[in-house]
C-alpha cells in the first residue's frame, strides 16, 4: 500500500545556506580542538606507541585524502537524497532498509554520544580550566551545574531554530579558528627550524608507524559529512550539500596541515618533545606559554589565555553541532518510525522538539552519571568529568567510523547507476580502507577503560538488529516526500 505523504512529519523552511551547512560540518569536526588536543596521536602519543613522528603533517594529508574519499561518496548520495537524517538513507540505498536501520541506529546513537560527551566536557573545561585555571577565580557553580546550564543553553538555541544553531556555531568556530590560525603562523616563523621533512614519509619512524598515524589522523576528520542531515532545512541542497562536504574537507585539511607543522616545527623537530606526556596532553597551550616557559606566547601569560579561551569556544561549537545532527538523524528514524512516534514532534515553526527532547536529556542523563557514579569509565589521576569525556567521545567518533564503512561498502550498490563508475569503486574502496583501518585502531592494544568501547558498541548493534527485526516502520520519507528526492 501506498503511503500518504501527509502523514509524514516535516522540518520547518528551507532557508539555510551554503554557508549555514558548511559551518555544521566544520562546526562539528572542532578543528580548533582537535588541533589543540590530539595531533600528538597522530605523531605518536597513544597506546599503541606507534604513530607517523616527525611526518605527522603529511599522515595528515594521506588521512585528508581518505577522509575526501568518503566526502565524494556522501556528495554524490547528496544529490539524490535531501531528507532529513540522510546518511541512514545513503546506507538503505545501498545496502538494503534493515542494514540502513541499523546503520541509522549505530550513527545516530553515536553523535547522540558525542553531544553528551560535549555537555561533560564543557562544565569541567569552564569551572577548572577558565575560571579557575586561566581567571584564578572561584568555579562561582560547581562542574555540574556549568554542564546542566550549557545543557540548557543549547536547548533553548535548537529550540529556536536550526539557522540560530548554525550561524552560532559559524560565529563560535571562525572566531576560535583565526586566533589558532594567527598563533600557528607565529610559531612557524619564529620556529628554530622550519624543513620539508615533515612532508617526506620517510621520516616517519617506519611504515607501521605511518599507518598509525593516518588511522588516527582519519579522527579528526569525524564530522565532515553532517552537513547532509540539514539537507531538508537547506534552500538548495542539490547543490549545497554536496559542495559544503567537501568544502568542508578541504577547509580543515589545510588549517591542520598548518597546525600539525606548527607543532612539529614549533618544537624543534624534536618527536621527544611532541611526545613528553606534560606537551603531549595539550601541545598547543604548550606552545602558547611565556617565552620564559619554551613557548612562543612572548614574557606574559596572556596569549595562554587567550588559547584557552577560543578552545573552549570551539568545544561549545562541537557540542552545538553534535546536538544538531543528532535531532535531525533521531528525527528521521522516528518519522519512518523505526524509532518511537513520538521522537518526530515537532512545533509550529518545524523544530523537531521530541528529538531535542530527547537528545537533551541524554546530556543531562551522562552529567549525572559524570557526577554520581565514580568509578564509571574512570582515568587514574584524571578528573572524573574529563575521564567520561575521553570515553564518551572515543565511543562516539569509533561507531561513525563503522557508519562511514557500511556508506563506502554500499556506494558500489548504491550508487551503481552513477556515471563514474571508476570513480565509484577507487572512492568507495579507499573510503572502506581508511574506515575499517579507523576500526582496527580503536580495538588494538587499547587499555581501560576504553577497551570497552567496541565492547559497548557490539552490544549497541546487536540491540539495533533486534529493534529493526522486530519493528516493521513504514517507507522512508524521500520514497515518499517528492521534494526529498533529486
Amino acid at each position: 500500500m501506498a503511503e500518504d505523504g501527509a502523514a509524514y512529519e516535516r522540518l520547518g523552511t528551507k532557508r539555510l545556506t551554503l554557508v549555514d551547512v558548511i559551518a555544521q560540518s566544520v562546526g562539528l569536526i572542532g578543528p580548533v580542538f582537535s588541533a589543540a588536543f590530539l595531533i600528538p596521536l597522530i605523531a605518536g602519543a597513544s597506546a599503541t606507541g606507534h604513530g607517523a613522528g616527525i611526518a605527522t603533517p603529511f599522515a595528515v594529508l594521506l588521512a585528508a585524502a581518505g577522509t575526501f574519499a568518503l566526502g565524494w561518496i556522501v556528495a554524490q548520495y547528496a544529490k539524490r537524497v535531501h531528507a532529513a537524517g540522510s546518511l541512514y538513507d545513503y546506507v538503505t540505498m545501498g545496502l538494503g532498509q534493515r542494514a540502513g536501520t541499523v546503520a541509522g541506529w549505530i550513527y545516530y546513537g553515536g553523535t547522540t554520544v558525542l553531544a553528551s560527551a560535549i555537555a561533560v566536557l564543557v562544565g569541567w573545561f569552564l569551572h577548572d580550566v577558565i575560571l579557575v585555571g586561566t581567571f584564578g577565580v572561584s568555579g562561582v557553580l560547581p562542574v555540574a551545574l556549568w554542564g546542566l546550564v550549557y545543557v540548557a543553553a543549547r536547548f533553548l538555541v535548537l529550540y529556536t531554530g536550526v539557522e540560530l544553531s548554525t550561524r552560532t556555531q559559524l560565529t563560535l568556530a571562525l572566531v576560535s579558528a583565526v586566533v589558532v590560525l594567527l598563533f600557528s603562523v607565529n610559531v612557524i616563523l619564529n620556529a628554530p627550524v622550519n624543513s620539508l621533512r615533515a612532508f617526506n614519509p620517510a621520516e616517519a619512524p617506519n611504515l607501521t608507524g605511518l599507518f598509525f598515524g593516518v588511522l588516527y589522523g582519519v579522527l579528526i576528520f569525524v564530522g565532515f559529512e553532517t552537513a547532509a542531515n540539514l539537507a531538508e532545512e537547506t534552500a538548495n541542497p542539490k547543490r549545497s550539500i554536496p559542495r559544503a562536504v567537501l568544502l568542508s574537507v578541504a577547509i580543515v585539511t589545510a588549517y591542520y596541515v598548518i597546525a600539525a607543522y606548527a607543532q612539529v616545527a614549533g618544537f624543534g623537530f624534536d618527536l621527544k618533545v611532541l611526545l613528553d606526556p606534560e606537551v603531549a596532553a595539550a601541545p598547543l597551550f604548550a606552545l602558547g606559554s611565556p617565552a620564559a616557559a619554551g613557548g612562543y606566547g612572548g614574557s606574559s601569560d596572556l596569549v595562554l589565555k587567550l588559547l584557552e579561551i577560543v578552545v573552549f569556544l570551539d568545544v561549545l561549537a562541537v557540542g552545538l553541532g553534535a546536538a544538531t545532527a543528532s535531532t535531525r538523524g533521531v528525527f528521521a528514524l522516528a518519522r519512518d518510525r523505526r524509532i518511537p512516534g513520538p521522537l518526530a514532534a515537532v512545533n509550529g515553526r518545524g523544530q523537531p522538539v521530541g528529538s531535542i527532547v530527547f537528545v537533551e536529556a541524554f546530556s543531562v542523563l551522562m552529567i549525572l552519571f559524570a557526577q554520581y557514579w565514580e568509578g564509571l569509565f574512570a582515568l587514574p589521576g584524571q578528573h572524573h568529568f574529563f575521564a567520561m569525556f575521553a570515553w564518551l567521545s572515543t565511543y562516539g567518533g569509533f561507531v561513525l567510523m563503522i557508519v562511514y564503512a557500511l556508506t563506502a561498502l554500499g556506494a558500489l550498490r548504491g550508487l551503481g547507476d552513477h556515471g563514474n563508475q571508476a570513480g565509484v569503486w577507487v572512492a568507495s574502496l579507499i573510503g572502506l580502507a581508511v574506515s575499517v583501518g579507523a576500526i582496527f585502531g580503536g580495538v588494538y592494544q587499547v587499555t581501560a577503560p576504553f577497551d570497552m568501547v567496541w565492547k559497548i558498541a557490539l552490544v549497541w548493534i546487536v540491540l539495533g538488529i533486534v529493534v529493526t527485526l522486530a519493528v516493521r516502520g513504514r517507507a522512508p520519507a524521500h520514497e515518499v516526500l517528492d521534494d526529498l528526492r533529486g
